[in-house]
């Protein structure tokens, strides 16, 4: 449903290149010339990308962009939706009932003690198996993802083990497509069967957010407001949007640090700066890909733009953390930047609670790389690398390295 009457072929298509190792030039083009544009989804749908660092933060941080009603049937949209409408209607209640309270327990580094140690003696288990196998090694397969997966299995409280079976619902989870296709359904219902066994399972879980789950299922006005489904649902959102996310940053991280090995070089003598490297690694970094999405609530002024309630706004997130007018020089990577106030997180009510968590992730895997991959370098031209297609985080379909 759209309000323009432009004509179908004079509106520039979205997203824009699925190369994740450049900007792309219609970014740095928008943001100076039409910072507020109309562009044609690839399900043929109108939308207004928004690529300057102030008006994406408006539109963030402004309850009259909604991210539920995205699901609405009648929006127009990014692209078809690849997992059951309901979903997102749940995740927009996951403020009822105590959830909001178990997940954001579940999300703080501090509510694990062990949580530390946990991940750096993961990394470095991954790390053995890589360097014992030698090199050249896909750190995609072999450490980026099994890494990310690894932390949100235990973080759902489900065996590591299982981390693939997961992992491999997300391929077909998070394709974007123009319509929708046949293996979409199917393929969470059976993740979200699997998590319902797990819930369900005796005995009972104790860890993790099943744990917390199991727990709010015993109060009697709790179980009676919630269903097991929408515990499961929440649980493999979690799993779903928290794997993908750091493993996509983790890669363009490995990306990024072996083009430029004088920035590992400071890593490794200068261990104190990984906290800082890792926000400018999240603000350089190019994964998000397809924009974030939200639908207009009511009529709203943005910059010299009508937004029309009903509308479907992007917000282009590399066109705000390359912002020139924020981030002085955006092109290079700075472990000093003094002010660094990216949006890789998001902004508003929709800031991701795993924020924290996320840093604790990247901190430890990537100083274990750094230590363990002296000389950490691509084993092919970086424009030799296959970037997925159609997916809703840029990704490299391998990530082949030597050291």
């Amino acid at each position: 449903m759209t309000t323009s009457t432009t004509p179908r072929t004079e509106l520039p298509p979205f997203p824009l290149s699925r190369r994740g190792d450049v900007l792309p030039a219609e970014a740095e083009r928008l943001r100076a010339e039409q910072p507020v544009a109309r562009v044609r989804t690839m399900t043929g749908d109108e939308a207004w990308l928004v690529s300057n660092y102030q008006l994406a933060k408006q539109v963030l941080e402004d309850d009259r962009f909604s991210l539920k009603d995205t699901a609405n049937p009648g929006v127009p949209r990014q692209y078809a939706l690849t997992i059951p409408p309901e979903v997102v209607n749940n995740m927009g209640n996951i403020n009822s009932a105590g959830l909001r309270d178990a997940v954001m327990k579940t999300l703080s580094p501090r509510a694990d003690r062990e949580l530390g140690s946990w991940l750096e003696a993961q990394a470095h288990r991954l790390l053995d198996r890589v360097i014992a196998e030698g090199a050249p090694a896909d750190l995609r397969d072999a450490f980026a993802e099994p890494y990310s997966a690894a932390l949100h299995c235990r973080l759902i409280g489900i065996p590591t083990d299982d981390w693939r079976r997961l992992m491999s619902g997300i391929d077909v989870a998070f394709i974007t497509s123009p319509q929708p296709f046949e293996g979409s359904t199917p393929n969470w219902y059976k993740d979200l069967g699997y998590l319902l066994d797990r819930l369900n399972a005796d005995p009972a879980p104790t860890r993790g957010l099943l744990g917390r789950f199991v727990e709010l299922r015993r109060s009697p006005e709790v179980s009676e407001q919630v269903s097991d489904e929408l515990l499961a649902t929440v649980a493999l959102s979690l799993f779903g949007a928290g794997a993908v996310s750091t493993s996509a940053f983790l890669q363009h991280a490995i990306i990024a640090l072996a083009q430029q090995p004088e920035l590992a070089d400071r890593l490794r003598a200068e261990p104190a700066v990984i906290g800082r490297a890792v926000d400018e690694l999240l603000r350089y970094n190019l994964s998000i890909g397809d924009a974030l999405p939200r639908i207009a609530l009511a009529d709203v002024k943005l910059g010299e733009v009508e937004i029309r309630a009903g509308e479907l706004v992007l917000v282009l997130i590399e066109g705000a953390n390359y912002d020139p007018e924020v981030f002085p020089e955006p092109e290079k990577i700075d472990f000093d930047r003094v002010s660094n106030p990216h949006l890789a997180f998001g902004g508003g009510r929709h800031f991701c609670p795993a924020s924290a968590l996320g840093r604790t992730h990247a901190e430890i895997a990537l100083t274990a790389l750094v230590q363990r991959l002296p000389g950490l370098r691509l084993a092919l031209p970086v424009e030799q690398l296959a970037w997925r297609p159609g997916f809703i985080k840029r990704l490299p379909e391998r990530l082949p390295v030597l050291w």
